[in-house]
């Protein structure tokens, strides 16, 4: 029977009986699945589709790769197959159900799922060579945090730190720092980290306007007020004890004239000092003369603290920053470490642990997995602020084997790679890329397998996969978490405005 007769037939019952069947009818042929076409040309191109999900390995908890096909057609079916089990999505943006995703994916945890794409145009439809999507039966923490900005030199008010569910698309603020902006005067919030990736104890850091950091733990939040010392700016939570190492940092930027590099950020002075969160107490980890330390890590033994210094000293009489501006390529950070007693709460003599200055180059942001396997980190020719240097790749070491160092080149790209985080269980990291671009970061996520090796990155899937080429905001410091932070964006500001505890 078609449409035209039900319709005429519906007309003899009452006008709300029409209207609550035709509502019916409409949405009975709306969820009509799409069907593959079983006449089409096989052409041996692969579809060009944005993100470039092919041949990717994913979590088996990962939410569903949408994509778009990047050429003009009149339809799109795209069938998603694993044995006997497949998922039929209609339209240029392919975009699978959720649930029916995640039915998908458990089927093929441990397989690989193939994607084929069907495309219509002036009535022949065509087939695009398939491709697969590895489903590892690794899973991922469910959440990711992370800071939104705009990528420029001097505009950061407007930001956010979001947190988003990897397992769907529900994204949430964290912290709003207009909340805490003023007409007279400014905020900037920065360097989110958690202990043990818990979103109940975690630490974010403020400059300027409300400045201060506010730690919450299990329930009770504060704000620290550093007095007239230098602010903590990058942490480092004891694996299992109360006490976050910072970094301190006299932060400066500079400008390229003719570079690639537009921008150079650097510290003139840094030195690490840790804070006792009981105590409300702070001590100097590390303040040698002439070096410049940063990037404070723990081992997940929690027996070690890594961290980058780099040897510089000044010719003037005290610290110049014009002097070091100028003087920006010698800036060489190597990785050391030291030991730590966790019953005394004391540190030993530093060690080194990777001389990047030896090759030339500039190691930064060292990352330890949480088996304690291996050591990554980010390589630039120069400096400590890589997010802004194109050539910054992704390099791994073997722990206590400097010699086995080596760029993650199945993760790097031509552009910078530079923050980048581990997983709870170590099988995946998340990093900053701008391979798209140049200019927007984005987070990607890699799988690390049992000998170090990675595997092709793959971009954060979002609901519309158009959304990060019309976003004009970069995705900064990506921290896994096992859950969702709990505080609001109010709540975080009044705390920031109110609450004061002086270390």
């Amino acid at each position: 029977m078609s449409r035209l007769s039900i319709f005429r037939r519906l007309a003899s019952f009452g006008h709300g009986l029409v209207l609550a069947a035709l509502l019916w009818v409409l949405l009975l042929v709306g969820c009509q699945q799409p069907k593959v076409p079983a006449n089409y040309q096989q052409v041996q191109k692969e579809a060009p589709i944005y993100p470039d999900y092919a041949e990717v390995t994913i979590p088996v908890n990962m939410a569903p790769l949408n994509f778009e096909l990047l050429v003009s057609a009149d339809d799109v079916v795209t069938r998603f197959s694993v044995g006997d089990r497949e998922l039929v999505c209609g339209g240029l943006k392919v975009c699978p159900d959720v649930e029916e995703w995640h039915r998908l994916t458990a089927t093929a945890a441990g397989r690989r799922i193939s994607v084929e794409v069907f495309a219509e145009k002036d009535g022949q439809w065509v087939r695009f060579k398939p491709f697969n999507i590895e489903v590892s039966p690794d899973s991922i923490d469910a959440w990711l945090s992370y800071r939104m900005i705009s990528p420029s030199y001097v505009s950061y008010e407007e930001l956010t730190i979001n947190q988003r569910c990897l397992e769907n698309f529900d994204e949430q603020v964290v912290v709003d720092n207009m909340l805490c902006s003023t007409e007279s005067g400014g905020q900037c919030v920065n360097c989110h980290s958690y202990q043990q990736w818990n979103p109940q104890r975690m630490q974010l850091h403020a400059r300027q306007s409300h400045g201060g950091t506010l730690v919450a733990y299990d329930g009770k939040v504060e704000k620290i007020d550093w007095g007239g010392s230098s602010p903590g700016v990058y942490p480092a939570w004891h694996p299992t004890q109360k006490l976050i190492v910072y970094s301190t940092n006299k932060t400066m930027q500079a400008f390229h004239t003719s570079d690639l590099n537009k921008i150079e950020v650097i510290d003139g002075e840094s030195h690490l000092m840790a804070y006792d969160l009981d105590r409300h107490e702070m001590s100097t980890v590390e303040d040698r003369p002439d070096e410049l330390e940063t990037f404070p890590c723990w081992t997940p033994d929690g027996r070690w603290l890594y961290y980058c210094s780099a040897h510089f000293k000044y010719e003037a009489d005290s610290v110049d920053l014009p002097e070091i501006t100028l003087r920006y390529q010698e800036l060489k950070y190597n990785i050391y470490r030291k030991p730590y007693d966790p019953q005394t709460r004391r540190f030993g003599e530093r060690q080194l642990v990777f001389a990047a200055d030896s090759l030339g180059m500039s190691a930064t942001l060292p990352r330890i997995s949480p088996d304690g396997r291996w050591l990554l980190f980010t390589m630039g020719e120069w400096g400590c602020f890589h997010i802004w240097h194109r050539d910054a790749d992704l390099w791994m070491m073997q722990m206590d084997d400097s010699a086995s160092a080596h760029p993650l080149d199945e993760a790097n790209s031509n552009d910078t790679e530079s923050y980048h985080s581990w997983s709870s269980n170590g099988r995946w990291v998340v990093f900053s890329s701008r391979r798209y671009d140049g200019v927007f970061t984005r987070p990607f996520f890699t799988h690390i397998d049992s000998t170090g090796h990675a595997t092709k990155p793959f971009e954060l899937p979002c609901k519309n996969p158009d959304y990060h080429r019309q976003l004009m905001k970069s995705y900064n410091v990506p921290e896994f978490m096992k859950g969702r932070v709990s505080l609001t964006p109010q709540q975080v500001a009044s705390i920031m405005k109110e609450k004061v505890t002086q270390h």
